[in-house]
């Protein structure tokens, strides 16, 4: 039965995306209250209660200890997660975290189980699953529209900026990695999803890095049980106008690609322009912070009682597949599974 009090909810890290995802989303949400924020910044975390009509400023552990809290959104470092969000899993709060939920596919299994065994929801910040044209494509292959698929290319690349000098990110043992972990892991997702989350046989990945720092750019070829080929790209040193964030599936009787989405099937011997219309983002919202909106509802409905709350158990293979990468990378040899 769904809960119709307010979700009580606490906030842990106030860096970017909880300052333009996070916060504006849930507190103009008539069913959350936001009630704590945690930051190791503190003069940060109070600067955004303020603006946010937070009304506690808290560390982190408080955060999760915190009583009068059913519901807790993490955006730590990575290294973070994986105890913070047991600990607040234990304590029966709902928890969503940021990916990746561990930097270990023991970790996110640690996490997983946790969630099961404590009864409570568990999301993972992988907004591309509420992308309208993501859910579309996935739609024509899940029915068999498009034949077999034998082939998806994927990537994620982001513009040469100055965001990672300094901040955790560049740091290996606060991030777990360096774009293979940060980018790779919702890129990955999104390949997988489309494909309902076939296992892995074997991983191939070359990397590119400066001296003694975190990778850059990452180049993965993936055989999946099915037989489908997966190659993958990620980088944050693109030199263009604006990232670059894709998706290819070719299957035996057609193709999809995304963005913007275009499906082709075989009618009659030609290929047919299938594609469907897509909703426009309400608000004039771009698609990545829509997407994040529909993340976030089901997320709090799922917290108040409305709807599956399975775990996030297809994270342990992903997470598999990016360790496999880095052993492949690092040996100079395929890795199977």
């Amino acid at each position: 039965m769904a809960d119709r009090a307010p979700l009580r909810l606490g906030v842990v890290g106030a860096g970017a995306i909880s300052q333009v995802v996070h916060l504006p989303i849930m507190v103009e949400r008539e069913d959350v209250d936001v009630i704590a924020i945690a930051d190791l910044d503190v003069h940060k975390a109070e600067t955004l209660s303020r603006r946010f009509s937070v009304p506690l400023v808290m560390s982190a552990q408080e955060v999760v200890d915190h009583d009068d809290l059913d519901a807790i959104v993490l955006c730590t470092p990575n290294n973070t997660h994986e105890e913070l969000a047991i600990s607040a899993l234990e304590r029966g709060r709902h928890v969503y975290v940021e990916r990746p939920l561990a930097t270990s596919s023991e970790g996110v299994s640690r996490v997983v189980e946790a969630s099961i065994e404590a009864g409570v929801v568990l999301t993972v910040g992988l907004p591309h699953r509420f992308r309208p044209e993501l859910i579309a494509l996935r739609s024509f292959l899940e029915g068999g529209e498009l034949g077999d698929p034998y082939s998806v290319r994927a990537g994620w690349l982001t513009r040469a900026l100055p965001r990672y000098a300094g901040s955790w990110r560049s740091d290996r043992q606060a991030a777990g990695g360096g774009v293979l972990m940060d980018l790779g892991v919702p890129a990955l997702d999104m390949a997988l999803f489309v494909l309902g989350f076939p296992e892995a046989k074997r991983v191939s990945c070359i990397t590119a890095a400066d001296p003694d720092a975190v990778e850059h750019g990452a180049s993965l070829l993936v055989e999946l049980a099915d037989g489908v080929v997966l190659s993958l790209e990620v980088g944050n040193r693109l030199f263009a106008s604006e990232d670059s964030f894709y998706l290819r599936v070719m299957g035996t009787e057609g193709s999809g690609s995304l963005p913007p989405l275009e499906v082709y099937k075989q009618l009659g011997g030609r290929p047919m322009d299938v594609t469907p219309r897509q909703p426009r983002p309400r608000g004039g919202e771009n698609p990545y912070t829509n997407a994040y909106r529909r993340l976030l509802d089901d997320f709090v409905r799922r917290a108040k009682g409305v709807g599956d709350s399975g775990a996030p158990v297809e994270q342990v293979g992903v997470m598999r597949i990016i360790e496999a990468a880095y052993a492949s990378a690092e040996s100079g040899r395929e890795v199977d599974l």
